[in-house]
């Protein structure tokens, strides 16, 4: 996880939020949620954070969504990372989905 968030926090991304999940999803141990300012900047972070992983020996990472850039997901096996334009990552709320307060709300 802390190699995820330091990719994240490396490339500028925003409002990182990190929601075990261990016993409450079948799919990952945990998620970690992140914003991009821009769709090209939501690219570039999901991007980096695969071909970190894969150097880092964790083998190439799914990523999907990466070709409209406003919500893309990186498969880290264990983890599952969503980065997100902010009013994509706003309308689907998955902080709320989980019960974890989002940045910047009470």
């Amino acid at each position: 996880m802390k190699r995820i968030v330091t990719s994240l926090e490396d490339d500028k991304a925003e409002a990182i939020v990190t929601i075990d999940l261990e016993g409450r999803s079948s799919l990952c141990d945990a998620a970690v949620i992140a914003s991009g300012r821009s769709s090209r900047h939501v690219m570039s972070i999901a991007e980096h954070l695969a071909r970190r992983l894969k150097e880092q020996g964790y083998g190439t990472r799914p990523v999907t969504g990466a070709a409209q850039g406003d919500w893309v997901l990186v498969d880290a096996g264990d983890i599952i990372v969503h980065v997100f334009r902010p009013e994509v990552r706003d309308y689907y709320d998955l902080e709320g989905m989980w019960n974890v307060p989002s940045p910047g709300r009470a």
